[in-house]
């Protein structure tokens, strides 16, 4: 899709050569002059016969009104103008502007003093209500409207704003293709391509290493996941150079199980197309990249995905099986469903190489998280109040909201085991917790943050596809990085015995 940023004023707007127009309309209009031109009359007549009622997301449809070149112009309310009532009023408005007939559409903020985020949350709301897949569905009708022209009082105020939501809508769609793609599709070594492409920007790097190269890496855990997959697995090495030469960069590690069986701990059948989404987190990390090639932020940025499958054949791990990390530190594979720890926790040994500024783990990791959170809010966790405050900022400000779970010592004595160093579960009660309390286990010596993500990555049901959250969040809180003093984390000690050779 498309984006224009246009100055106009409320008399221009009428005279926009588009298709369809969505004004976005004040709750309070009383100031507006009904003879003034033709959108304020069309507003103050419609409000004046209870046409247009008061609340966000309230709307009037109108067909070719007077003194309008759009056809269709449809008006809905955005409350106060916050960056969530624009972004609800969007939604309402487009869903009434489904008419295959509209290429290029309008949106107006010329009645309205548009901010940044209001701008970015208008942009994003936009492509989300006309995203299509076609990818392996060519009976789908791909969408229609090609081109948004955001129409404000003064570009300037909002230019910032609108770069960001170009940026941020790349990187979003971007992870909705690939988490949308059935596993066929998106298997590994096509994860590896794609990052390869992305890799073709100035100022990026990629490198995707194979069974042997993660072998030698010492890696058993990642290793024991893939057993059971002819699909052999990949780690993607990516690079984004924006920042000074030498600056700690922010390390981002996506979780990359590409479709996940449950292995020999088997899930049940039903829903278990929808493990084709396990890979939202590797999903979210390409998403942000492809963001990242648009803006340029002045940062550095390392992403890391380790991706394979978890199938149950004969060479499959098995419960009770004892693997080795990278770190050295031993583990004791209770259930083989629980395998997104298992890749994650050789990743974030591996990000310790690049004395990161920060690290931050994105994996859809426990139905635990869906049932204390829902699909609207990703779960955080961090023992770096600093860290995990700047996530939090991030998710409110772009509207991808997060929530801080704790972290106590107390959670982390079921993952005891009488034959490893740990096990890699611990129970039904706290699952998303005691999931977190296990990758710590490799992250000790770092500024390191978990974000589960397994009740926003998706949904369910008729509306069944990739959300391609967390890409707003991670998005932000970058460019907040970006304008901060760059501190290199310190290089403290290994995890672990092997992490020192590594």
């Amino acid at each position: 899709m498309d984006f224009e940023l246009k100055s106009l004023s409320a008399a221009q707007a009428t005279q926009l050569p588009v298709d369809a127009l969505l004004v976005l309309v004040p709750d309070t209009t009383q100031t507006m002059k009904s003879a003034d031109q033709a959108l304020t009359r069309l507003v103050a007549q419609a409000v004046e016969h209870k046409d247009l009622e008061s609340g966000v997301a309230k709307l009037l449809a109108c067909y070719r009104p007077e003194g309008f070149k759009a056809s269709r112009v449809t008006l809905v309310r955005v409350g106060d103008g916050s960056a969530a009532s624009v972004r609800k009023a969007i939604a309402a408005g487009m869903g009434s502007l489904k008419q295959p007939g509209i290429q290029k559409l309008g949106v107006v903020f010329s009645l309205i003093e548009a901010t940044d985020d209001a701008v970015r949350a208008a942009m994003q709301a936009c492509a989300d209500a006309t995203y299509c897949y076609t990818t392996t569905k060519p009976s789908a009708k791909a969408r229609t409207v090609k081109h948004v022209v955001v129409g404000v009082l003064k570009t300037a105020d909002v230019q910032r704003g609108f770069n960001i939501g170009k940026a941020q809508v790349t990187g979003v769609e971007f992870a909705k293709e690939w988490a949308n793609r059935p596993a066929n599709h998106a298997t590994p070594t096509m994860l590896g391509e794609a990052a390869r492409k992305l890799g073709k920007h100035p100022g990026f790097k990629v490198d995707v290493l194979g069974p042997k190269q993660v072998e030698a890496l010492g890696m058993g855990s990642f290793l024991s996941v893939a057993r059971g997959s002819v699909e052999p697995l990949r780690f993607i090495v990516m690079h984004y150079n924006g920042g000074t030469k030498g600056d700690a960069p922010v390390v981002l590690v996506g979780k990359g199980i590409t479709f996940d069986t449950g292995g020999i701990s088997i899930k049940p059948a039903a829903d278990m197309d929808e493990m084709k989404f396990d890979m939202g987190g590797a999903a979210s990390v390409l998403g942000t990249f492809a963001a990242l090639a648009e803006l340029k932020p002045a940062i550095n940025v390392v992403g890391l995905i380790p991706s394979c499958e978890n199938m149950p054949d004969g060479q499959a791990v098995k419960p009770g099986d004892v693997v080795t990390s990278m770190s050295g530190q031993t583990i004791e594979i209770l259930n083989t469903d629980a395998e997104g720890r298992l890749i994650l926790c050789d990743a974030l040994t591996y990000a310790a190489r690049f004395k990161p500024r920060s690290v931050v783990d994105i994996a859809t990791l426990t139905g635990a998280c869906v049932i204390a959170l829902g699909g609207v809010r990703s779960g955080l966790f961090s023992a770096r109040d600093d860290l995990a405050q700047a996530l939090a900022s991030a998710g409110e400000k772009s509207l991808d909201l997060c929530w801080r779970l704790p972290l106590d010592d107390e959670y982390a004595e079921g993952l005891k085991s009488n034959f490893a160093d740990m096990g890699n579960v611990a129970g039904r009660a706290g699952g998303a917790i005691t999931a977190a309390k296990f990758l710590q286990k490799f992250a000790t010596e770092l500024p390191w943050a978990h974000l589960d993500i397994a009740g926003t990555a998706w949904k369910s049901g008729a509306a069944k596809g990739s959300t391609g959250r967390p890409v707003p969040l991670l998005l932000q809180y970058l460019i907040d990085q970006a304008e901060v003093p760059v501190k290199a984390a310190p290089a403290g000690k290994p995890a672990s015995r092997r992490a020192a050779k590594a």
